[in-house]
């Protein structure tokens, strides 16, 4: 499996990994404040943009271990969504390279269950993966406004999701569909404490997708985790509250045991 890498800035190794169906580019919002401070490692997942994807590869735990051969050892790593499962998954399989681990809208589980109520239902993400058969590109779409649903500049980050979401071709419908049942089966909450790494939970106070209260559920099962919720963010806080998301990572990033100056909040962007 061959991934697509980019590199900016200078300082210690930040790894970004990005949401189903989405690329690299999603960060750009974020870019040129993080570039000053660290070095950013940003990948675009298997089958996504310009990365392409290798028959039989299609789970989890193979693409973190791909991931595991671009991620440095003893590297930040921030994952969004589907990124931040996956960012899970290497703090499991491969903790010498997960020095700090931060998860944007992202956990252990994205569906309900009878005790892991606020979350998805499974039957709303089964809807997507039998749409990708019948209209792959306009269930992507559809994908896309969930995550901004709720946000108070849901029109905006939208627009930038759908602006960002072919620039590079259309993603591998095989990853997509990988993708989704990856957010459908996978339950790492047993396995949680186990991360032993410094965490960082950030999450957007009106995110629909993985709400508020599974952030809560998450922080009590990580034995070293920090949370911030960002007051009237969805999905995509990075995105809607670009300023109010780098001010918490600065936060985490620069506190106890810093590795690096801190990122200024006010940088502009």
């Amino acid at each position: 499996m061959s991934l697509h890498v980019e590199c900016h800035g200078h300082g210690p190794p930040l790894v970004l990994l990005h949401g189903w169906g989405m690329n690299a580019d999603v960060w750009q919002a974020v870019l040129p404040a993080l570039a000053r401070r660290r070095q950013l490692i940003c990948v675009d997942l298997p089958g996504h943009a310009r990365s392409r994807a290798q028959p039989g590869g299609e789970t989890l735990a193979a693409w973190s271990a791909c991931l595991a051969e671009v991620v440095p050892a003893g590297a930040e790593v921030l994952g969004w969504s589907l990124g931040g499962l996956l960012a899970l998954r290497l703090a499991l399989d491969a903790p010498e390279r997960v020095a700090r681990l931060i998860l944007v809208a992202s956990g252990p589980r994205f569906v309900q269950a009878a005790d892991w109520p606020h979350a998805m239902a499974s039957e709303t993400l089964a809807g997507f993966a039998q749409g990708l058969v019948e209209d792959y590109a306009g269930t992507l779409r559809r994908f896309l406004a969930i995550q901004a649903l709720g946000s108070e500049h849901a029109r905006e980050t939208l627009g930038q999701l759908r602006e960002q979401v072919f620039r590079h071709g259309e993603p591998d419908p095989a990853a997509l569909r990988a993708g989704l049942q990856m957010l459908l089966q996978t339950d790492l909450r047993a396995e949680l404490p186990r991360v032993h790494c410094p965490t960082l939970l950030i999450g957007g106070e009106r995110d629909t997708l993985f709400p508020a209260a599974a952030q809560v559920q998450t922080r009590e099962r990580l034995p070293a985790a920090a949370s911030v919720l960002i007051e009237g963010a969805g999905h995509a806080p990075f995105l809607s509250h670009p300023a109010a998301f780098l001010e918490a990572l600065s936060a985490f990033l620069d506190g106890p045991g810093a590795r690096h100056p801190s990122i200024a909040p006010e940088t502009p962007l």
